[in-house]
């Protein structure tokens, strides 16, 4: 352990208090109108893992000199944050969205249900297992974007968008385990273990899809009463030719195949924006900004947690399959899943029950906190606007989050 290594453990450490306090920056904004944009700026919960990235870069800098923090951030794989938001901007547009929507309104009507509250938990339930398929983050953008003016608006009970946002990020989180390519802590350790799909679907896939459906169908009841009314865009609201959709479910399954190539997906991403210009009147603004923010936030993130394997490697290896379990499912809510995950594939001789422990608890950690699971920053960033404030507590969160959480540890325990 080296000065550096003490230096980064306090940035990170006060980049997760931070990311605790953004609400009280934007409370702080409203009072002191003078600095608002600068305390909007701290209340951002995208921007701090990348502010703090920053601060730790340049007291490196200092402290090891400035050649040394220019290696140290260039050898960092910024793939995943670059992935975030290709995947994020390519799913949220306007044919994409149509597309899926036309799909849940078609299963909402042969559902016995109203169609408002079909849809809420089709959203909940269907849109995060398909993440499988598409990647989580997609899944995670376009339940968010469906989930938006249907649960989180005005008029819902906050703890109520509490819950659904805790039962989201969970849901997603596990949703993505029935295959080896979609989830993150999933992915840091397929290779490396020889994890398939196949084997992935057997072992998590049927225990996730379980939980899953436990808990949309569980926050969906509590939140019927509070639905009805007009139901979320129709397909007739939202015409968009065949073609044009067929071509961005095109753009979407070539940047989820080349996930692990960003030369070939950014190059698609390049040649979707042409596409989206060519045949603007198809298209909504792109949420460009948005997904810029996710990925500033996943790339601070892989800075800061960089330097975290001397005091959490030490953990991993030390537990037991049980205490393993548990203590992923803690470490989760501090750390990226998939950090944590990689870190244990790093471990030599992990038995076959270790490894099984230490994924199933990340992943059901993975809606604890908006830093717990990489795709929660987007379903943050998309969501934000529906709650008080249009700032996310990390405390309403962890405690929307909890019972799902429990559903998932408890399914996977089995």
């Amino acid at each position: 352990m080296e000065t550096i290594d003490v230096i980064a453990a306090v940035a990170f450490g006060l980049a997760l208090l931070h990311t605790v306090a953004t609400k009280f920056f934007e409370q702080l904004a409203h009072r002191i109108p003078r600095h608002a944009g600068l305390l909007h700026l701290l209340g951002e919960v995208e921007v701090v893992f990348g502010f703090w990235a920053f601060v730790l870069i340049g007291v490196m800098a200092v402290v090891s000199g400035g050649e040394k923090a220019l290696e140290y951030a260039e050898t960092r794989q910024f793939i995943e944050p670059l992935f975030v938001f290709v995947i994020m901007v390519v799913a949220a547009s306007r044919p994409v969205l149509v597309s899926i929507e036309a799909l849940v309104a078609i299963l909402a009507k042969w559902m016995p249900l109203d169609t408002a509250v079909a849809q809420v938990w089709l959203c909940l339930a269907v849109v995060p297992l398909i993440g499988s398929l598409i990647t989580e983050p997609a899944a995670m953008t376009l339940a968010a974007l469906m989930l938006a003016p249907l649960v989180f608006r005005a008029g819902m009970p906050e703890w109520l968008k509490y819950g659904a946002l805790g039962a989201l990020f969970v849901n997603v989180s596990i949703g993505g385990t029935l295959t080896s390519f979609a989830a993150p802590p999933v992915l840091m350790v397929a290779t490396t273990w020889n994890w398939s799909s196949a084997f992935m679907a057997a072992t998590f896939g049927w225990k996730a899809a379980v939980a899953v459906l436990i808990n949309a169908t569980a926050i969906t009841f509590l939140l019927r009463r509070h639905l009805g009314g007009k139901p979320s865009k129709t397909v007739e609201e939202l015409r968009v030719p065949t073609l044009v959709r067929a071509i961005h479910l095109a753009f979407l399954v070539g940047v989820v195949a080349f996930a692990h190539h960003p030369v070939i997906f950014l190059g698609l991403f390049m040649l979707f924006l042409g596409f989206t210009q060519a045949y603007a009147r198809y298209q909504n603004q792109l949420i460009l900004k948005e997904a810029l923010l996710v990925a500033f936030f996943l790339a601070g993130l892989v800075v800061l947690g960089g330097m975290q394997q001397w005091w959490l490697q030490p953990i991993v290896s030390s537990l037991q399959p049980t205490a393993l379990f548990f203590g992923a499912l803690g470490l989760t809510a501090i750390t990226d899943n998939a950090a944590l995950t990689y870190l244990g594939s790093l471990t030599e001789g992990m038995s076959d029950a270790a490894k099984y422990m230490l994924v199933a608890g990340a992943v059901a950690g993975g809606g604890l906190t908006v830093i717990a699971n990489a795709p929660n920053p987007a379903g943050v960033a998309l969501l934000r606007k529906g709650f008080n404030d249009e700032s996310i507590g990390a405390g309403g969160l962890l405690c929307g989050a909890l019972a799902p959480t429990l559903v998932a540890a408890l399914m996977f325990l089995l």
